[in-house]
């Protein structure tokens, strides 16, 4: 029996118990993978090789091996906390270096930039105009902190009922045809129904639109339609009157818009209606609104209102941040409005275990671990993105409580079996 045998193992269980330890301290660290340690045995081998009843020379470490299983993912109540579900490294830039990490704790630095605990930027595809995502680049993510631009309002859509059994308001003195300009915004007795919504300039100020119906000539489904803006008629260009006539068939289906410019009517079927640019004066540029009518019917049912909308918006500042199952990072703004800046970049090695430990819970790439692999969560070979989650550690102490047990046992007998071979020597050098 040698020394250096025994040595040999115990050493190796040193480095055992000094892998295990470093599992159980990292239980919760989150991303971190356990690493497991691999022995192999040792001959003395000479030119003749190894004899038939060689007893051996010991054991070594033959490798430190991570093991890269998924940890649980844990919810968070941060939006910017990232788990993967499955295969894939998240990209981080460190220095123009690029570091990989399965620790998905990310916030904002002071330029805005997501970054981990260590300040290393995460990376992303970064957004195209045509709402795409540019997979042949990386690019740091940092958050937009101006406002949203406004946008003006061009297109209103009133979806709504006129009541069929409407007659003429009083308020026209009982002629037939009406005389338009007998309407007045202010006598309700010129109007049947009226019914208003907000537009925006493009500026980003807001302004009411308000549409007042009368039933000019019920027995032919005719309905008078006047416009205001902020209490401003809008005009028609080439009218005498700016106002519109809005036909129904005998079904209540809406037939057509016509426009007396005090020759032959202007009539339109797709119930689309463009008003002339309306000067604000508040240097925003004029305001040119087109109405589209078509979806709206003549039963006889109540006045209602099914839904009236339009494209405009004001402007907005940030409100909060959303990241979906395939990495899609979204900022909504306080005007309803959303904006992708990117879209969350992973990585994968055909060898994992043959990436370099940087410690942060990060890795390197290395010539063994072969060449990276780039792309999107939930595309071919890649996990799921979960947004307000993190991975857990993939310790599971009870069974590194175990292996702390053997590994212990393990450096016993190696020093038992030293003290045995000094009592053996012991015992010769006594010889009388």
């Amino acid at each position: 029996m040698s020394f250096r045998t025994s040595l040999s193992g115990l050493d190796a269980s040193a480095t055992d118990l000094s892998v295990i330890g470093n599992n159980i301290a990292n239980a919760s660290t989150n991303g971190f993978k356990e690493s497991r340690t691999e022995f192999a045995d040792v001959f003395a081998t000479s030119f003749t090789g190894v004899s038939g009843n060689s007893p051996g020379s010991g054991v070594r470490v033959s490798s430190v091996s991570q093991q890269f299983g998924q940890g649980n993912v844990e919810f968070t109540s941060s939006n910017l906390d990232l788990a993967v579900n499955g295969e894939g490294f998240f990209v981080l830039d460190d220095a123009g270096t690029n570091a990989y990490t399965r620790a998905g704790s990310f916030t904002t630095d002071k330029d805005g930039f997501v970054v981990d605990s260590s300040g290393r930027q995460l990376q992303t595809f970064p957004a195209n105009a045509n709402g795409t995502f540019n997979t042949g680049a990386l690019a740091s993510l940092q958050l937009s902190t101006g406002d949203s631009a406004p946008s003006a309002s061009t297109t209103v859509t009133p979806v709504l009922n006129l009541n069929a059994q409407q007659v003429t308001p009083s308020g026209y003195g009982g002629a037939s045809p009406i005389n338009p300009a007998l309407f007045d915004v202010t006598d309700a007795d010129t109007y049947n129904h009226s019914t208003s919504t907000r537009v925006y300039d493009s500026l980003g100020n807001d302004f009411s639109a308000t549409m007042y119906y009368v039933a000019s000539d019920p027995s032919a489904n005719e309905w008078q339609v006047h416009t205001y803006v902020d209490g401003t008629r809008l005009s028609l260009n080439g009218t005498t009157d700016n106002f519109f006539t809005m036909t129904f068939d005998g079904l209540g289906s809406f037939t057509d818009i016509s426009v007396d410019n005090g020759g032959a009517p202007i009539v339109t079927t797709n119930g689309d209606i463009a008003f002339d640019g309306l000067a604000l004066g508040n240097g925003a540029t004029d305001l040119t609104l087109t109405f589209d009518y078509s979806d709206t019917t003549q039963y006889g049912g109540d006045f209602a209102v099914n839904s009236l909308s339009q494209d405009g918006f004001a402007s907005g500042r940030l409100s909060g941040i959303s990241i979906d199952e395939s990495g899609i990072v979204s900022a909504t703004f306080t005007n309803g409005q959303s904006t992708e800046l990117g879209q969350v970049a992973l990585a994968t090695f055909p060898n994992t275990k043959g990436l370099r430990q940087l410690g942060d819970t990060s890795w390197a790439e290395t010539f063994g671990a072969g060449d990276r692999v780039i792309g999107s969560a939930g595309t071919a070979g890649f996990g799921s993105l979960q947004s307000g989650a993190l991975e857990a550690s993939n310790v599971d102490i009870a069974t590194q409580l175990v292996s702390l047990i053997t590994a212990q046992r393990n450096f016993q007998a190696n020093a038992q079996a030293i003290s045995t071979e000094n009592e053996i020597q012991t015992a010769i050098i006594n010889i009388r």
